[in-house]
Formats: C-alpha cells, sequence, structure tokens
C-alpha cells in the first residue's frame, strides 16, 4: 500500500476486499480506484453485488478483508471500514447517495426534503436553510414544485426532487444505485444532462451503479465490469465497448446466450419430457 504522504488523484481506493454474506463470496480480493472530479460506472449482470459495493463504500457494511481508503486531502486518509460511528457521520457529510427509489420522506414537501440534511449537518438560520434549498432546486428546475409532496410528482420529477436532496450539502460524492430505472426516455436525458453537468460545473466525484448500458457509456470517464467476484474488465467507455472478453461483449450487447447461457443447467431435455 503507498504511503499517506504520496500524492493521488483518486478519491476511493479499494485494496484487497473481500466481501461475502454467508456462503455467498460477494467479492474475492478486489482492488479499483474511483478517481476525483470523474464519473466512475459500476456495472455487471443482475446479482454481482453492485449495490453492495456501494454500501461498502459508505460504511453501512464492512469488509472481511481489505482496506476502503478515502482520500480526505493530497496527504491525509482513512479507512472508512476502521472508522467508528461518529468519525463515519461526520466522513459521510462528504459524500451522498441517491437511492434507487428515491426515498424522499412522503409526509414532507419537496422543499422540506432538501432542507432535511442541511437541519442534520448544520446549525445555519431557517431562512438561509430554505434559500439553500431553493438553490438546489433550481439546479434540478424543481423550484415551481417546492411546496408540492413527493406523491405528486410524476417518477422523474420525484427522482430530480432526491438529487437536489443529495446535493444540498455540497458532498464531494454522490453515489447513484440505478437512477434511471423506470425512467422515460425524456427523463432519461434530463437526468443523464444533470448528473454529466453537476459533476462538471461542481467538480463532484460520481458513482453510478446501473444496467442502461449505452446511457451511462455516454457520461462515463471510466468503467468497471464486475463479476464472479472479481472485476471483470476496466477501462474508459471507448475501450470497454471494444473489449473482446466474451463475457464483456455479451454484457455491453445485451446478447441473450453466449458465455452467460439462456438456459439454467439442467437435465437432458428429453428426459424430463
Amino acid at each position: 500500500m503507498q504511503p499517506d504522504t504520496e500524492l493521488t488523484s483518486d478519491l476511493i481506493e479499494l485494496d484487497g476486499v473481500s466481501f461475502a454474506r454467508g456462503d455467498h463470496v460477494i467479492y474475492d480480493n478486489v482492488s479499483l480506484n474511483i478517481p476525483k472530479g470523474k464519473i466512475t460506472a459500476i456495472m455487471g449482470p443482475s446479482g454481482t453485488g453492485k449495490t453492495t459495493l456501494l454500501r461498502l463504500i459508505g460504511g453501512q457494511l464492512k469488509p472481511h478483508k481489505g482496506s476502503i481508503w478515502y482520500n480526505l486531502s493530497e496527504t491525509e486518509r482513512v479507512d472508512i471500514s476502521q472508522l467508528n460511528r461518529s468519525k463515519l457521520f461526520n466522513l459521510r457529510e462528504r459524500m451522498s447517495m441517491l437511492f434507487q427509489n428515491g426515498a424522499l420522506f412522503t409526509g414532507m414537501s419537496i422543499l422540506d426534503n432538501v432542507i432535511y440534511p442541511l437541519k442534520e449537518h448544520t446549525k445555519l438560520p431557517e431562512d438561509l436553510l430554505k434559500t439553500l434549498a431553493i438553490m438546489k432546486l433550481e439546479t434540478v428546475g424543481l423550484r415551481g414544485a417546492a411546496d408540492k409532496m413527493p406523491a405528486q410528482l410524476s417518477g422523474g420529477m420525484a427522482r430530480r426532487a432526491a438529487l437536489a436532496r443529495a446535493i444540498a450539502l455540497d458532498p464531494e460524492l454522490i453515489m447513484y444505485d440505478e437512477p434511471f430505472t423506470g425512467q422515460d426516455p425524456i427523463t432519461l436525458a434530463v437526468l443523464l444532462k444533470l448528473i454529466k453537468r453537476l459533476n462538471e460545473t461542481l467538480g463532484i466525484t460520481s458513482i453510478i451503479v446501473s444496467h442502461d448500458v449505452e446511457e451511462v457509456l455516454s457520461i462515463a470517464d471510466y468503467v468497471y465490469i464486475i463479476a464472479n467476484t472479481k472485476i471483470l474488465a476496466s477501462g474508459t467507455s471507448e475501450e470497454i465497448k471494444t473489449n473482446k472478453n466474451p463475457n464483456v461483449y455479451q454484457f455491453i450487447h445485451g446478447l441473450p446466450d453466449g458465455s452467460v447461457p439462456f438456459h439454467y443447467p439442467a437435465r437432458d431435455y428429453f428426459e424430463d419430457l
């Protein structure tokens, strides 16, 4: 492992991480880096532990082996997996998560949803909290919906409201868990544009877990393909598109049959008949 005094362009470094649920191994000695100020995509077949990776980075889960380093500055870093509850709470002020379902508080207005993390983590006066929240809603195009309740919003608008809440504290890192699931083409295009714009204008580091291959590759600076407890491939979007690994090729091009077979292993067909 490199000494803490060495300069790095990465915000997150996973070093030899292993994690299992019971006898089911999800990660086996995985190492990867998340570069600062870039969009990194984590992709792969269903059930390979992509959301688990976000939970490991967020400190909700602890690896059984290995370290997860968060680089606080050019010369200081912490192992997320070793932090106590208080220090982890403080570190999470630098992070944010956009959950798959948005996870808005249904009993609060959209404005109050965005104010909530500001109120939890700062001691700012109420009028300033409101002003900051309105600014975040303006960023995602929902200032006019500030007084609405989550149930009054469409799925796409709710996802944008959740994004406004995710950027409320101006985090260094935003983790997106399947942000495009169930979205129509127009909403999906809006979300892609928002994520890219936030990344460029605010210098945010973004990690996106998604199955929307074509869309994610259009904005990702770097991509990891995960399968069978390992990193199957990594590289820029163009490098991933031209990767000749049969598993990667099948996933990227959405082929129904290939190295991952369409038919689940079974006895001879005619024997069952």
